[in-house]
């Protein structure tokens, strides 16, 4: 891993973005020339000596949280509030799934069987978006849907800083009907949930209410459902990443960069509450700044 290490030796001369871009660019270099796919089994891991300071750049944020749990709902706000740029890996997986690039076959294969896409799908896709953002001047990021396993988590360590993880939590119930409900608008791409939950309280437990997020007359006669939404494939994309993701959450946790955030409810009930946790309710406008 000389090559890797060159890389993060130029992490001085070069931002966040830049080298983290150019050493996934490395490593996916390096996996797409094998046939089988495999990729190194370790990482090098030498500390970094170079750190951009917190306050030359934006914030740098990690999602997490199972699928249907609303991450890209409320990552995508708090990219509007703060400026930065949201990277959704699930928009990056669409959008090769939509193209006719060399990957969509075999991600059209891997999503409709319910399973989570590879590691070295998922760095080559990452290294397309990043290297993209860099040339525009971007700043800081908040992150969707990466990293979800130890080693992306790794390779996210090695070569910039993490400055927090939000854990999205929701009851598993609720998670499958929210799934379910999604849909999309084919003409214009929006997402919007036709599911209206309503649980009552039981035994001491809270009740929790979400409505549906219906779309606008336009899109209304549009909408579709994306393939991999059945309730087979829903429940195997659940049990893998309840399985996959504990040990990411503990990676997380033992640095000290963990947030749980358990959702109380819909968008109106949680984003106020989410603002408060992160230290971002200091003033009236942010409430409703990305609604």
């Amino acid at each position: 891993m000389a090559a890797a290490n060159r890389l993060l030796r130029a992490r001085a001369r070069g931002s966040s973005l830049s080298s983290m871009a150019a050493y996934v660019r490395s490593l996916s270099s390096a996996v797409f020339s094998e046939s089988d796919l495999r990729v190194p089994s370790s990482l090098p891991h030498k500390p970094l000596s170079f750190r951009r300071d917190p306050k030359d750049r934006n914030v740098q944020w990690v999602f997490l949280g199972c699928p249907g749990v609303g991450k890209g709902t409320y990552a995508s706000r708090l990219s509007n509030l703060l400026g930065v740029p949201h990277i959704a890996t699930g928009d990056l997986v669409r959008e090769e799934l939509s193209s006719s690039g060399p990957l969509s076959q075999q991600l059209a294969e891997i999503v409709n069987q319910g399973k989570l896409v590879s590691d070295e799908i998922i760095i080559r896709l990452l290294s397309q978006r990043l290297e993209a953002g860099e040339a525009k001047g971007e700043s800081g990021f908040i992150l969707d849907g990466f990293p979800r396993t130890i080693r992306q988590a790794e390779i996210l360590e090695e070569v910039t800083d993490i400055d927090l993880v939000i854990n999205l939590k929701l009851r598993e119930d609720v998670l499958l009907e929210k799934c379910l409900g999604r849909r999309i608008c084919s003409q214009c791409g929006g997402n919007f949930n036709v599911a209206s939950i309503d649980i009552k309280g039981e035994n001491g437990s809270p009740g929790m209410y979400m409505a549906p997020l219906l779309p606008p007359p336009r899109c209304a006669s549009k909408l579709i459902t994306r393939s991999d939404d059945t309730e087979e494939v829903v429940k195997e994309r659940l049990r893998v990443y309840n399985e996959m993701s504990q040990p990411v959450e503990g990676f997380y946790r033992s640095r000290g960069k963990l947030m749980e955030f358990d959702l109380p409810g819909g968008i109106p009930e949680s984003w106020p509450k989410l603002l408060q946790a992160l230290n971002l309710d200091d003033h009236d406008d942010k409430q409703s700044a990305a609604a």
